[in-house]
């Protein structure tokens, strides 16, 4: 198991690693030296900061 960074969302870093973990199995680049399992792989990358979520602004509050 791969230990996420101090700081990091624990919640963050398995869904991004869990989708990061899709884009491997369908043939996206590894960005660090491949481990034995996908799942590894990416999260060795988000825990190096290769990989990581963009952020998102808030949907605008529509006014009536």
């Amino acid at each position: 198991m791969v230990q996420r960074p101090s700081g990091t969302n624990a919640f963050e870093f398995v869904v991004v690693s869990g989708l990061r973990a899709a884009q491997l199995m369908r043939g996206c680049i590894p960005r660090v030296e491949r481990a034995q399992k996908v799942v590894t792989t990416a999260q060795l990358e988000v825990a190096s900061g290769k990989v990581f979520r963009l952020p998102v602004d808030p949907l605008p509050v529509p006014v009536e």
